[in-house]
């Protein structure tokens, strides 16, 4: 599926995009805070477009004017929530690279999933985290209407191999139609 809005395309990811991928994703500024490791290759990359990326309502970043990929946005089902979201409920998790940083993109894109989730989907509502210090993903949900929710404190971080305090935002269909 393909996913249109006024200055982006979400997309599925390709292999093809691995360069662009590392490009962005090797930024220590972007995936630590986010709870992944830098890539460190284009095959890195390359791997993780094929084996993380590659699932299902997961989508490349893309400005209108090049298809090249900036960034990364996707629902994640309950049985892969970080936190217990319900059946019929759904997570969003998203990243850009920092040159793409303050200039709207991220909301624009989390707002095109909203509408996907909740009219095309059915999804009843919508969970969003971010860790300890991650202000400009909290800013994100802020602007697109999520709403605290709850803290999960020393949350083991696999990825990073470290644990962390997680705050978790949450925005129902009905909050969402009111927005």
């Amino acid at each position: 599926m393909i996913i249109e809005t006024d200055r982006l395309i979400l997309r599925p990811w390709s292999e093809d995009d691995a360069e662009s991928l590392y490009k962005y994703a090797s930024d220590p500024a972007v995936g630590p805070i986010a709870g992944w490791p830098v890539h460190t290759s284009v095959d890195n990359s390359r791997d993780i477009i094929k084996f993380v990326l590659s699932a299902d309502e997961t989508y490349a970043v893309c400005l209108k004017e090049d298809n090249v990929a900036i960034g990364s946005i996707g629902l994640i089902p309950p049985a892969q929530s970080h936190t217990a979201a319900a059946e019929g409920e759904i997570e969003i998790g998203y990243w850009i690279g920092v040159p793409f940083w303050g200039q709207g993109l991220i909301p624009e894109a989390v707002r095109a999933l909203q509408k996907h989730a909740f009219l095309d989907l059915g999804c009843s509502a919508m969970w969003c985290g971010y860790y300890e210090g991650n202000d400009k993903s909290k800013r994100v949900q802020e602007k697109c209407g999520f709403k605290y929710h709850h803290t999960e404190k020393d949350k083991p971080c696999e990825l990073m191999g470290d644990s962390r305090t997680e705050h978790f935002t949450y925005l129902t269909k009905e909050q969402w139609e009111n927005l």
